[in-house]
């Protein structure tokens, strides 16, 4: 069974459902749909980070789906927002989003991580329509995104800036430079959204270097900050919505530190040990979509 796709439309600024219920009904919608893709692509590798694709499809929908000012058919529009994913290793969620967009076809994702592929593992511009940066050195999409947000500024464009980062991103400390170049600049155009999903390659990230408390730290940055469930479309979309209120073009930067689940919306995955990158056998990915389409009467995306 299908379920329809978002309308590839241009979801201008302005433009969403104007009842707060319906908007979040739209991004449930969407991040279900992308959680299924981003099983289908993971099963042709076999392997890869799918469990972040599952634990941030309600953070990547709720700005591709309502926040986000884009043209699919014309991924390069001069005034469009930019979306910057600062962590590479989760191309395989922002394909899903991408998808969702109208962007890219939602048969292209058959083709991730093949050979020729516009589709690479790694987030990489030069290949997929909709990647503004390469990523996969940690630690460096918030200072391009600064340079971004204030570049748009200084020619007079309204668009906004959007960057994706991981908590294990907040170990650098290039983060924390661009963190307080942006407030020196007073760039109210970036809004940093960060997946505290609280586990890094090596392990919790709280056992590797603990990046609490968070929330002060950021604030202690001179930035509108804000934490929510990252898993809840509600508290994403009243997020934003108090940044869309407090953010001015010379305003502060804003951040919302999202807390997330590993594997979310599917138990199995949920529930395993090493998660970071998973190896996920043949037998269990149908498993997987059917624990994902319990409550959803069986609907798959596709």
């Amino acid at each position: 069974m299908t379920l329809t796709p978002t309308p590839t439309t241009t979801p201008d600024r302005g433009t969403q459902p104007a009842d707060f219920g319906a908007r979040v009904t739209n991004v449930e919608a969407a991040a279900y749909r992308a959680r299924h893709y981003a099983l289908n692509m993971g099963e042709v590798q076999g392997q890869g980070y799918v469990g972040q694709a599952l634990g941030s499809a309600d953070m990547f929908a709720a700005v591709y789906a309502d926040q986000l000012r884009h043209r699919p058919e014309d991924p390069h529009w001069e005034d469009r927002d930019r979306f910057l994913l600062s962590t590479g290793h989760y191309a395989i969620g922002h394909y899903a989003a991408l998808a969702e967009a109208g962007i890219i076809p939602i048969d292209e994702l058959d083709t991730y991580g093949s050979d020729d592929s516009r589709l690479p593992m790694s987030g990489m511009a030069s290949y997929t329509p909709g990647m503004e940066i390469s990523g996969g050195s940690l630690g460096h999409g918030l200072g391009v995104a600064v340079g971004m947000a204030l570049g748009l500024r200084m020619r007079g464009s309204d668009s906004r800036i959007f960057n994706f980062l991981s908590d294990g991103e907040l170990d650098e400390g290039s983060t924390w430079e661009a963190a307080m170049g942006a407030h020196h600049h007073q760039l109210g155009n970036l809004t940093a959204l960060v997946d505290m999903n609280a586990l890094q390659a090596d392990g919790a990230t709280k056992t590797v270097l603990s990046i609490e408390p968070a929330t002060d730290k950021w604030a202690s940055f001179g930035w509108y900050t804000q934490r929510v469930d990252g898993n809840d479309a509600a508290a994403l979309l009243e997020a934003l919505d108090n940044i869309a209120r407090e953010a001015t073009p010379t305003g502060r930067p804003s951040v919302i530190l999202c807390d997330t689940k590993v594997g979310k919306a599917v138990p199995l995955l949920e529930e395993r040990e090493k998660a970071h990158f998973m190896r996920i056998e043949e037998d269990e990915w149908q498993i997987c979509r059917e624990q994902l389409t319990t409550g959803h009467d069986g609907k798959a995306a596709r």
